[in-house]
């Protein structure tokens, strides 16, 4: 988030550079960042893996991923340019002496720059391998200036609480917790990142953020995929842990959060642990009723017919894995006391759409009572994908000799201001060039976040479902889902509500 600083000469270690996750987001973004003039004027990526591969038939791999996944056209002088920062390294995770030749390729790179140059290691690798990788990093001296060495780890980080914690120790013991950067895409995302300028840059919103106008919040990441080729994966995971505990709750934060007294990446983050930390916790005995679990079964998407989970690649015959999550959170603290908060996830559903719907109190008294027509509450509808924008919906007049009033939409849309808009992981990547967190969880953060979750994720894996598969592919989830809002009045708002509404050029 902060653009003002000089990068300084940096190599960026790869451990992980031949999978799925550098190809498609990682090396597209350095790349993007390359052709912006965003990175640094001295820098290298050094691209970690098994095979005996040469430079050359590596750097031909990453072209031609960029030309699939890069945001920018890759063209001849550009791509020149980019490849001659990147180096493949032949790499063993568990062998001591290749950390001893990669610290010698750093430091022939640190006489080159004339200077001891900054570290940035990005472990796109499993989580089972952040032990082997941080003890070699400490035992190999790769990481000893915590001033210029840095780590970013992706999720999942850990398994459950205790595992948290275990990793946090286990990290802290070579790095600094300045040092270590745990991503999430989704708060580098545009729309995200707007939420804070949205609440604390304007005037107009913020005293009506709290309990007294708002009725309820809901955060909505809904997708059309199944498991895909993830299906061993997903197996030891669920939506629970893989959405909910990471991506919906640091939405969340970002919406409840007090206001920060800068954007200084400390204040930021003391105040999303304030959200975490104000969760009502949910009783053993009261999962059912303030969570929903679901797992989808055969049914159709956009046209064609999909297989049900049970029956995907890799995944058992008789799985209890949750491919769907809704939960019902309460903060306990002056703002928003008795707001709920209805966050749900899944996959193979209706659609692909996150969104986050601010619900505000109907009027207590309305001079149009006596009008045939239900007049509509105010709603704050943002976007995150795949659309991006932000919508104010409220009352109107409709145009006519008569005074009836009709749902309106003001909408302030990112790609029509902006065609261009940057990657997520652009975003995260600058900030881990330039040393700023505010957009990177904390300890404290990861392992509160788990604690929200605990008896939810516990009675889930103690306790099997015997109604899976209970939602069709296609669907919006399982009737349990609805029943848990419809209880309070409310219903789950979809592209069909915001449609209802006519839009307003802005």
């Amino acid at each position: 988030m902060n653009e003002n600083k000089i990068l300084k000469p940096t190599t960026i270690i790869i451990f992980g550079a031949t999978g799925d996750l550098a190809k498609r987001k990682l090396f597209p973004a350095f790349y993007n960042l390359y052709i912006d003039g965003r990175m640094p004027e001295s820098f290298n990526i050094v691209a970690l893996g098994r095979a005996d591969n040469s430079d050359e038939y590596f750097k031909n791999y990453i072209k031609e991923n960029l030309e699939n996944f890069s945001r920018k056209k890759v063209t001849a002088k550009d791509w020149e340019g980019f490849q001659s920062h990147i180096t493949y390294f032949q790499h063993q995770l568990d062998q001591e002496s290749s950390y001893e030749k990669l610290h010698q390729k750093l430091e022939d790179f640190d006489k080159a720059y004339g200077l001891r140059a900054n570290r940035l290691f990005y472990l796109s690798i499993g989580p089972n391998f952040i032990s082997t990788i941080s003890n070699h990093i400490k035992n190999t001296s790769l990481a000893t200036d915590p001033k210029k060495d840095r780590i970013i780890i992706e999720k999942p980080f850990g398994h459950n609480l205790q595992s948290a914690i275990e990793l946090n120790q286990l990290l802290s013991q070579t790095f600094e917790e300045e040092q270590i950067y745990r991503i999430d895409h989704y708060l580098g995302k545009e729309t995200v990142q707007n939420i804070l300028a949205f609440r604390f840059g304007n005037a107009i919103f913020e005293p009506l953020w709290d309990n007294k106008h708002i009725e309820s919040v809901q955060i909505t990441v809904a997708e059309e995929v199944g498991v895909e080729t993830r299906g061993a994966f997903y197996e030891q995971t669920g939506a629970l842990r893989d959405m909910v505990q990471n991506h919906l709750l640091q939405i969340l934060c970002m919406i409840a959060m007090e206001p920060p007294a800068s954007l200084e990446s400390g204040q930021i983050r003391d105040r999303k642990v304030d959200v975490l930390k104000a969760i009502r916790r949910i009783s053993a005995d009261q999962v059912d009723h303030y969570a929903v679990r679901g797992q989808y079964g055969k049914g159709v998407v956009n046209g064609v017919e999909a297989k049900g989970y049970r029956q995907e690649d890799g995944i058992a015959e008789d799985s209890n894995t949750e491919t769907f999550a809704a939960v019902k959170f309460y903060l306990d603290n002056e703002r928003w006391q008795d707001v709920p908060f209805y966050v749900r996830t899944g996959k193979k559903m209706e659609e692909k759409h996150s969104y986050i719907t601010i619900q505000f109190k109907p009027l207590p008294h309305s001079t149009f009572s006596d009008s045939p027509h239900l007049l509509s509450a105010n709603r704050l509808v943002i976007n995150i994908q795949p659309l991006m924008d932000i919508r104010l919906q409220f009352m109107a007049k409709r145009p006519g000799l008569s005074l009836v009033l009709e749902p309106v939409e003001m909408i302030f849309d990112f790609f029509a201001c902006h065609e261009d808009t940057p990657e997520a992981y652009e975003t995260l990547l600058l900030d881990a060039l330039l040393g700023d967190l505010t957009l990177f969880m904390r300890s404290d953060q990861v392992e509160e976040a788990w604690d929200v979750v605990k008896t939810i994720q516990e009675a889930w894996e103690t306790n099997k479902d015997s109604s899976f598969p209970n939602y069709k592919a296609g669907s919006w989830g399982p009737e349990g889902s609805f029943a848990l809002v419809e209880r309070q009045g409310h219903s789950w708002s979809t592209d069909k509500t915001i449609e209802d509404c006519k839009p307003v050029q802005i």
